[in-house]
């Protein structure tokens, strides 16, 4: 019996896609998620930092230099396309296939756990976050660079309408509101920054509650 779940038909979507996906984004990328990624990256702090969702590799330039970074990915083809780029990295860089929702970590291994733009595709999205938050120490950080729904009269219900077209064809849902699930997942969320306008792409700065 074939493997029907969420979590399959998401890695068989990017399985499918890696090949041309650089492709897909190199206009968005050069106009402005590069300069967003740099953003996000600054904030980095600690040691040890989990990426979740390295995709092809697109962050790998952004490390901060001589840090230890664990590189995970639903897709191994995808995966595949940025150990191939890791020399782009100032830090050791580890790579693994995991789901980030059920992330193969103790708890509160990582200073740090970044993501960009991947928690619009991670099927259970607050499950996941919540994975991040066991795994992330105590006044932990989590950034997030995410694109999510407009909350606009006419803009957010098309939004709605069209997700399931966009997950079929992309992977990815455009009608997320992730800033609520990240609240849900139990983080702490500090800076919301809207990068556009509407606020369609957000960088989310968020801390694992203090164990004291």
């Amino acid at each position: 019996m074939k493997d029907r779940t969420p979590t399959r038909a998401t890695q068989k979507r990017y399985d499918r896609i890696a090949p041309i996906y650089d492709a897909m984004e190199v206009v968005v990328e050069k106009a402005a998620f590069s300069d967003w990624r740099a953003r996000l990256w600054s904030y980095v702090e600690g040691q040890t930092i989990l990426e979740v969702g390295v995709g092809t590799g697109k962050n790998l330039r952004y490390h901060p230099n001589g840090t230890e970074v664990t590189s995970i990915d639903i897709s191994q083809k995808m995966m595949a396309r940025a150990q191939q780029r890791k020399d782009q990295s100032d830090a050791i860089v580890a790579f693994a296939q995991a789901d980030a929702q059920r992330l193969p970590f103790a708890a509160a291994t990582f200073d740090t756990a970044v993501a960009t733009f991947v928690f619009c595709s991670v099927p259970d999205p607050i499950r996941g976050l919540e994975a991040v938050k066991r795994v992330v120490r105590p006044n932990g950080q989590v950034l997030l660079l995410e694109h999510v729904r407009v909350n606009a009269p006419v803009i957010g219900p098309l939004m709605d309408l069209l997700d399931p077209i966009s997950v079929r064809i992309m992977g990815p849902h455009i009608a997320r509101r992730t800033v609520e699930n990240v609240d849900k997942a139990g983080l702490s969320i500090g800076t919301v920054e809207e990068l556009t306008a509407g606020g369609l792409v957000k960088l989310i700065r968020a801390r694992v509650a203090s164990s004291a």
